[in-house]
């Protein structure tokens, strides 16, 4: 089989920052490292301190870097501070991920909890029921999901994440020839018919699925906590839906990007300082 590599790193003299706010990314060992399931073989990343990821495709493809610049922010319509903020922050690449069960799965294991709990527990589910892909490993099939009993979800501290894990993996095995063929506005809203699964974690799933962070919960606790860090000048509102009329008036066409560089900028906050992680 065909391998391939790819070095995901900063291009000329523009500072990049390599997204690493996924719980699929290993940081135990100080050295990220990612799996990724895709529909002809697995795509292994293994990142650096310097936010650079070197990929090892299995089948000669390639992956979509989704890449975030917040010059294109820099138009009046943002406050000044999160602008400048986020512009010190650089151009942001991100690993879209081509599995969308991953990606709804993940979103169901990043309900209600921190994210430090968050990333524990995917990486429990993965060890424990997955299978290995070099040093880390794949999050279970949606086969393997259904053939874990309760008692194996409650030895994994995931007692609560067993019925919407497995209704997940349920319609997946159903529809998702289906969902390959939705418009993204249109999956979101598809994926919100599986019991257990509400709006934000559809808009999240879709979000890691596209790469298109205005359909992301834009209103939800890490965005509003990010944006008040990062600009604590500027009064913002508390309420979710106050919050959400105005991220989406002073992003104006720049939704997706200022979503997703304000969670970037909190990715990296958070890995400076450990003890303020959110989601």
């Amino acid at each position: 089989m065909a391998r391939t590599s790819l070095i995901v790193e900063p291009k000329g003299h523009v500072m990049t920052w390599l997204m690493l706010d996924h719980p699929a990314w290993d940081l135990d060992t100080g050295t990220p490292i990612r799996a990724l399931r895709t529909p002809t073989g697995t795509w292994t990343f293994t990142g650096s301190s310097e936010r650079m990821a070197t990929l090892i495709c299995g089948d000669g493809s390639a992956p979509v870097i989704d890449s975030y610049d917040p010059v294109s922010l820099l138009d009046g319509r943002v406050p000044v501070g999160l602008a400048a903020s986020l512009h010190r922050l650089g151009r942001v690449e991100r690993v879209r991920n081509p599995d969308l069960w991953e990606a709804l799965a993940t979103a169901i294991v990043r309900q209600v909890i921190r994210a430090g709990q968050a990333r524990k527990m995917h990486r429990a589910f993965r060890t424990t029921a997955g299978e290995a892909a070099g040093s880390t490993w794949l999050i279970p099939t949606p086969e393997q999901t259904l053939a874990l009993s309760a008692e194996d979800f409650a030895e994994l501290g995931m007692a609560f994440k067993h019925r919407p894990l497995q209704a997940a993996a349920s319609a997946y095995l159903t529809h998702h020839a289906e969902w390959a063929q939705l418009a993204p506005d249109a999956l979101v809203k598809a994926l919100q018919s599986v019991p257990r699964i509400g709006p934000w974690t559809a808009g999240a799933a879709v979000a890691d699925a596209t790469g298109d962070f205005s359909l992301y919960p834009y209103a939800d606790l890490a965005v509003r906590t990010w944006a008040a860090l990062a600009d604590p000048a500027t009064a913002w509102p508390t309420d979710e839906p106050g919050f959400a009329a105005t991220w989406r008036r002073l992003a104006g066409p720049h939704l997706s990007v200022l979503t997703v560089l304000t969670l970037a900028w909190g990715d990296h906050h958070a890995q400076v300082d450990q003890g303020s992680t959110h989601h």
